[in-house]
């Protein structure tokens, strides 16, 4: 590993810790989901849930079209996905986009692999564990924020739109 890698690499080794200073903005709860932005192919895309329990970043197949990406983009997926209920899922197939994840003045900016999926959902994107790895981030149900650190060793705090999230639960 050469010493540019190493430093890049500790300076993503910080602490991601969640205060009573994080509540401040929370209205109570019951479990809402954290729902987050990101900007991808220069647009702000809403509506993007963070779902730890998940093994694939996805897109749908509605913000693909949103985005006015080519369906010429897309690599051939052959594996299989499957939906909560246990259902396949048609995969379209998989492309990378670079993806930014910013709360006012910080921003990190990654390639996310995204599976495009044919099935209907409340949501734009799932950001699933790869990226959340990828990112080293944390995401606080309890606190309705996820953490990351920038390329710097800082820490990017990102707010999930809780009323947007208690919408989108009330339509699942």
């Amino acid at each position: 590993m050469s010493i540019e890698a190493q430093e890049a690499d500790e300076a993503l080794d910080v602490n991601l810790v969640f205060t009573k200073t994080d509540l401040r903005d929370v209205v109570p709860h019951n479990n809402d989901p954290v729902v987050i932005s990101v900007v991808t192919v220069g647009r702000k895309v809403h509506r993007v849930l963070v779902d730890q329990g998940s093994s694939a970043d996805v897109m749908f197949w509605t913000t693909f079209n949103k985005l006015q990406l080519s369906p010429s983009q897309l690599r051939p997926y052959t594996g299989c996905l499957y939906g909560f209920a246990g259902d396949q899922v048609e995969v379209r197939g998989h492309l990378e986009l670079r993806t930014t994840f910013t709360y006012g003045a910080a921003s990190r900016i990654e390639n996310i692999r995204y599976l495009v999926v044919n099935a209907p959902s409340a949501y734009n994107i799932l950001l699933a564990r790869p990226t959340l790895n990828r990112l080293r981030a944390v995401a606080s149900t309890r606190h309705m924020k996820m953490k990351l650190p920038d390329l710097g060793g800082k820490v990017i705090t990102i707010k999930s739109y809780q009323k947007e999230a208690k919408k989108l639960m009330e339509i699942k």
